[in-house]
């Protein structure tokens, strides 16, 4: 026998080792002797897939086009605590934003950065429409990912991640559904991933529903969930994910699912209840460790967020944001030896400029509590630098503004941060209160009743609405 490995067998060596360029190059080496190969076929679809594959049902890009053409909310003024386009409800005995501060889209900030929350959201239509899906899944491999059998199903997963053509991948699935006489569940809920691509919900919903009759998957319930989700349906999401417990009880990406809306509902004392559940199944599991510690952090018990945040870097998580998390943890329990050091190791690891503003940021919060202005005015600035768009650090270079007298300074910076972050109700408020000082009592009352609208029930902001509204009355 020779030394030379059987080609096909070490295209798949590469393939399991994730060496799928390797592994797609010797395929059609192998297509180039053998044209009819189907192994070799279905082995190159599959490895140019890997290279660009991405769980669909983690990932959930809102381009422009969904963010600003969604026709699909059922109820344009939704009931308190049914929708997820009502920002900082607090009907639920969520946070206060006094207390937890909340994203610029108006939801309170979780410990956990999803891909439908990120920042990088395309700039144009153009990009909206056509933006193919470029990450790694986290998660195992479930039903979806381990049926790659035979040249369809592969064939399928080629056209709709490789080459992103939703439409011919729809054709595709269409057809082999109709040649399987409708009993193949697979097929089904291919069909239904291409309607929620194509933005087609209700018809995404059919297909996953009557897939689910025949056979029911984790994956299926997850997907149909998403569809709920995109509809701003959070109840009937949230009943159907616990269907879905019944059937797989103690599964983890159902319980994740569950806390996840819980969280976008601004209801954390379930999320975080949930996520527990969570690291009872799987306790490294990275976004519930995240996100119990953010809540300890938010409701005063940073000793006890630390040791969630401990946990993660004994697991091996190695980040900016993890440091900057330590950082603020060991300030606020006191423990002031690991504050700076976190926050150096978090700026050496900022890949960003975004993540570095906020590692200034928070350092300019640790300069605050230790009574040296100058830097924490300098920190502010440099968070500035690295991220012109950072409204909180406008707000608080305002307020140290304010007390050096500077009231014109803080009153543009004010208007700054407003415009960036209208969720906010802290630039609204110290608009106001500088506005009341020098006697501009409209703009005042005007920027007053935005800071009420974010946040109704910040004390101050009332008493000061309740004073303007006695001046007025005396004019």
């Amino acid at each position: 026998m020779g030394s030379e490995m059987e080609p096909l067998l070490l295209a798949w060596s590469y393939f399991r080792r994730r060496k799928f360029q390797l592994c797609a190059d010797l395929c059609t080496q192998m297509l180039e002797k053998s044209p009819y190969d189907q192994a070799a076929w279905i082995l190159k679809a599959r490895a140019l897939t890997e290279m660009v594959y991405v769980d669909e049902i983690d990932v959930d890009q809102e381009g422009i086009a969904e963010m600003m053409l969604d026709e699909n909310a059922i109820a344009q003024v939704p009931r308190p605590g049914t929708s997820l386009k009502l920002p900082g409800t607090n009907q639920t005995g969520g946070p206060s934003p006094a207390i937890r501060p909340i994203t610029q889209a108006g939801r309170p900030i979780t410990g956990f950065l999803r891909p439908s929350t990120q920042s990088g959201r395309p700039g144009t239509m153009e990009q909206a429409i056509r933006t193919p899906r470029t990450a790694y899944t986290a998660r195992p491999v479930t039903s979806t990912t381990g049926r790659f059998v035979r040249l369809g199903s592969a064939l399928f997963e080629y056209i709709f991640h490789h080459e992103n053509d939703v439409k011919t991948a729809l054709d595709l699935a269409a057809l082999s559904t109709e040649y399987s006489q409708y009993k193949d569940w697979w097929w089904k809920v291919q069909i239904g991933k291409c309607y929620y691509r194509l933005g087609m919900y209700r018809e995404a919903e059919k297909q996953f529903k009557s897939a689910l009759k025949q056979q029911e998957m984790v994956d299926t319930f997850l997907y149909l969930a998403k569809v709920y989700v995109s509809l701003d349906q959070p109840v009937t999401a949230l009943n159907l994910f616990k269907q879905g417990l019944d059937k797989f009880p103690g599964e983890v990406t159902l319980l994740c699912g569950i806390a996840r809306i819980y969280e976008e509902m601004n209801n954390i004392s379930s999320a975080a209840e949930y996520y527990k559940e969570v690291l009872k199944q799987d306790n490294t599991h990275v976004e519930a460790i995240a996100c119990i510690g953010s809540n300890h952090f938010y409701s005063d018990q940073p000793e006890i967020a630390l040791r969630f945040y401990r946990r993660l870097l004994q697991m091996g998580v190695y980040n900016c944001q993890l440091f900057n998390n330590l950082g603020l943890c060991c300030f606020y329990a006191q423990q002031y030896d690991m504050t700076l050091t976190s926050f150096e190791r978090a700026l050496a690891l900022a890949e960003n400029e975004e993540e570095a503003a906020d590692v200034w940021y928070n350092l300019g919060h640790v300069a605050v509590g230790i009574g040296d202005t100058n830097l924490a005015h300098q920190c502010f600035r440099l968070a500035l630098v690295n991220n012109n768009n950072h409204a909180e650090a406008y707000n608080n270079l305002a307020v140290l503004e304010m007390r050096k007298g500077h009231v014109e300074q803080a009153r543009a910076l004010l208007q700054t941060a407003s415009s960036l972050a209208p969720h906010m109700y802290e630039p609204h408020f110290n608009f106001a209160t500088v506005s009341d000082k020098i006697g501009d009592l409209q703009r005042s009352y005007v920027a007053a009743q935005k800071s009420e609208a974010a946040f109704p029930d910040h004390v101050d902001t009332q008493h000061l609405i309740k004073q303007l509204k006695q001046h007025f009355a005396m004019l």
